[in-house]
């Protein structure tokens, strides 16, 4: 059922001329439909029910995330339901957690996580933001880059070194004090750079304390590359079908093209990257849904996130090239998807970091 609601709303809540209107654009996307994902009951998959989810699981999230992805929806569904929300539900502060889950699960809060710094790094401790006591409250110096979702959030879950550790802080994004620049993507879409300068919240503002705050930190990190894989099988699936039917259709010399024996093993090949990548964000969904934890989780989130990158710029990339010099075109969807694709692979960590985090995080599973 839930599948059937995703590919309805691909078919008709959403459409490629929304998705170009949108490109470039800021915040690049249309809270109508936010509200609508809302309605739908996706934005609280993960969020318990205690807080006004349906505390469902991966298996549940990935079928959103993928079918959404195939259709090129610009809304930060993952960004804020997934990544800021699973940093939130592992915070510490009830009282926070609860009015920040309710009011994203009713589409009235859209949250982001600013957490990275650096690029090339998924470490969450290697943080320069500060926070410090300031009278009967907290001051906060310091900047995020590639924050995910920062065009159109109504604030920020933000990463901070405070006396004690690391932490984490809510801060309303009409905080005095908050600059936020915004930076376009490969596809369209915008990334944030986030900027503290003496910016002062409440002492009620500590989302995560220092004795919860790293390992909700790694989880959110972890959950949200196997949705951001889920998301580029979306992608490598729905150009694959483009190009497969493309074959089918365009003839030369008298024949479809998919005739001709050297498309014909290319498309094969593609479609059984595309099956390998399937099989492992199966049994990574599973492994998480079963409560994998730790390095084993890290590991797992690595493969999937290694394999489904590299499959996902593979189809994609090919696609472009079976559709010929229309593929090359900015009129044709095919770009589209190579773009996303791209952005995608990109995101927390490329095929090639996560083959490294991969190695490291398997031995120390013992596996």
């Amino acid at each position: 059922m839930l599948r059937d609601s995703v590919a309805d709303f691909a078919k008709r809540g959403t459409n490629i001329k929304r998705v170009r209107k949108l490109r470039d654009t800021a915040p690049g996307f249309e809270r109508a439909v936010w509200q609508q994902m809302a309605e739908f009951g996706w934005l609280g998959i993960l969020v318990p029910e205690q807080y006004g989810g349906l505390g469902l699981g991966c298996a549940e999230m990935a079928i959103v995330a993928a079918g959404t992805a195939g259709a090129l929806t610009p809304e930060p569904l993952t960004a804020a339901a997934v990544l800021a929300a699973e940093a939130i539900a592992r915070g510490d502060n009830e009282a926070l957690k609860r009015e920040l889950l309710e009011a994203l699960v009713a589409g009235a809060t859209i949250p982001a996580l600013a957490w990275q710094e650096r690029a090339g790094s998924l470490d969450t401790a290697a943080t320069a933001m500060r926070a410090e006591p300031f009278e009967a409250a907290i001051k906060l110096n310091g900047s995020k880059s590639f924050v995910a979702g920062a065009a159109g959030a109504d604030g920020y879950v933000v990463s901070a070194q405070s006396p004690d550790g690391l932490a984490l802080y809510w801060v309303p994004a009409n905080t005095g004090g908050v600059a936020l620049d915004l930076q376009p993507l490969a596809d369209g879409r915008m990334t944030g750079m986030l900027k503290l300068n003496d910016v002062v919240v409440p002492k009620s503002s500590l989302l995560a304390s220092p004795a919860c705050a790293g390992a909700a930190l790694q989880a959110a990190l972890d959950t949200t590359l196997v949705m951001v894989s889920a998301e580029m099988s979306g992608v490598m699936g729905r150009a694959l079908d483009m190009s497969v039917d493309y074959m089918k259709t365009r003839v030369q010399f008298g024949k479809p093209i998919g005739s001709f024996q050297a498309l014909a093993h290319r498309a094969v090949d593609l479609h059984i990257q595309r099956e390998l990548s399937s099989a492992v964000l199966s049994d990574a969904v599973a492994m998480f849904d079963a409560g994998a934890s730790g390095a084993r989780r890290g590991a797992m989130a690595s493969r999937v996130k290694a394999r489904c990158s590299e499959a996902g710029l593979r189809i994609t990339r090919e696609a472009i090239q079976i559709h010929g010099a229309i593929g090359f075109t900015d009129e044709y969807d095919a770009g589209l998807y190579l773009k996303r694709a791209m952005t995608l692979s990109a995101w927390l960590g490329n095929a090639a970091l996560h083959r490294r985090r991969y190695a490291e995080l398997a031995a120390a599973a013992g596996e």
